[in-house]
């Protein structure tokens, strides 16, 4: 009767919505449409653009006004209208910098909105592989836990007859301490698994922003083919944005070059006079002058040359450190991949018969229950490092197919 009466507001409150289970490839898609950074850098983009409009445009013009030529001694002191040289101005003035220099701020404002751009599209490429390496984590993490769940139940089984074992004489008590040890290191391998499953999804809820994400579908399938890698480093994301960053800079040359020439300026003003003397106009055109490039131009131009050098600089080296990197990441999925065959070809179908050979010989009375234990504790322990060794295999492949491949 009382969940009767609380059903109707039950009904009214908020409730979070079920999200469906994220396929890899979803994941992917909602990471790259829901990620906060890939906003953000959309939006810097975005700001680049509007601050590019403005670029290379005139200044503001400047409105001026005056009073010229006012007397404060004499027979005219302080009177506005008995001295012929005395007069309101009202003027309004134009700076026009030089054409180079106008040129060279739109170039740099273009270069800005290339880095903006290469940002954003290496930021998606970071996005995409943070979010893949979070899904294949989830999903290997709840696979090992399964394992882990099923072979606990499989050691489970021995607990009666160890008991039994004992009170029958055939096992001495100390024996039976085996079993119990076995699944005590389960459950502790059982709970780090389980603190794996949380950090996974945490870390994929952080991608996607479902606030409990839960997978479905078949695991990723990454074909690796290292010359193709190789090649599709030119085309990294990382190594575009360096040389937007290199264009920056030659862009700040071209400006610091274009501040050596003379900037103009357009001065234009009315003067009203005394009602007794006639009105003025006044009109002036002036040019800066450096005169002292040695210590003001130059100085300028040598920073953003050194400035394009360092930038330069910093794109050999992001090359060299994603060649470098690449080489050590087919190096080490060779050798996991290797493992991981070994593993599945030879360590696990050797535990696996060991336990079949044992189980034989304990019916046949030729060995102890201790014995079997010990093989069906090894058997488990194959599994997990199998399972171990494909997850590190198919995070390789995924980072480096998904860091190195393009838009694979």
């Amino acid at each position: 009767m009382r969940f009767l009466l609380l059903a109707p507001l039950l009904a009214v409150l908020p409730t979070p919505a079920l999200a469906d289970p994220l396929t890899f490839g979803e994941a992917l898609r909602r990471a790259t449409a829901e990620a906060p950074s890939l906003r953000a850098r959309s939006l810097e983009v975005d700001a680049r653009r509007s601050t590019a409009v403005s670029a290379g445009r005139l200044p503001d013009p400047r409105l001026g006004v005056g009073l010229d030529n006012f007397p404060i001694s004499g027979p005219p002191a302080w009177s506005f209208d008995r001295d012929e040289m005395t007069m309101a101005r009202l003027g309004i003035s134009q700076e026009v910098p030089n054409g180079a220099k106008r040129r060279a701020r739109t170039g740099r404002a273009e270069a800005d909105i290339g880095v903006a751009e290469a940002d954003r599209v290496a930021e998606t490429r970071r996005v995409q592989v943070a979010t893949a390496l979070a899904w294949i984590d989830l999903a290997y993490a709840e696979r090992r836990l399964a394992a882990i769940g099923k072979a606990l139940a499989e050691l489970a089984d021995y607990v009666s007859p160890a008991a039994s074992s004992v009170a029958s004489g055939s096992a001495r008590p100390a024996q039976t301490l085996e079993i119990r040890q076995a699944i005590a290191v389960l459950e502790d391998r059982r709970s780090e698994v389980a603190s794996e499953v949380a950090r996974a999804r945490a870390i994929l809820s952080r991608w996607t922003g479902d606030p409990r994400p839960e997978i479905e579908g078949a695991l990723p399938d990454f074909a690796i083919d290292p010359d193709q890698l190789r090649t599709a480093i030119a085309q990294h994301p990382d190594l575009d944005a360096a040389i937007a960053r290199v264009r920056a800079a030659e862009a700040d040359v071209t400006l610091a070059r274009a501040d050596k020439r003379p900037d103009w300026g357009l001065d234009l003003a009315y003067q009203r006079r005394g009602s007794g003397y006639g009105d003025m106009v006044s009109a002036g055109v002036t040019v800066s002058l450096p005169l002292f490039a040695k210590r003001r131009q130059d100085p300028m131009i040598a920073s953003s040359i050194a400035s394009e050098g360092a930038a330069l600089a910093q794109r050999e080296d992001l090359r060299r450190a994603l060649i470098a990197d690449l080489e050590a990441g087919l190096a080490d999925h060779v050798m996991h991949h290797e493992q991981w065959m070994r593993a599945q070809d030879t360590l696990l179908p050797l535990a696996r018969q060991r336990v079949d050979l044992e189980t034989v010989s304990y019916s046949a009375g030729r060995a102890t229950l201790l014995d079997l234990i010990q093989a069906q504790t090894m058997f488990a322990d194959a599994a997990l490092q199998a399972l171990d060794r494909e997850a590190t295999v198919a995070r390789d492949a995924a980072r480096l197919v998904l860091t190195y491949g393009g838009d694979q």
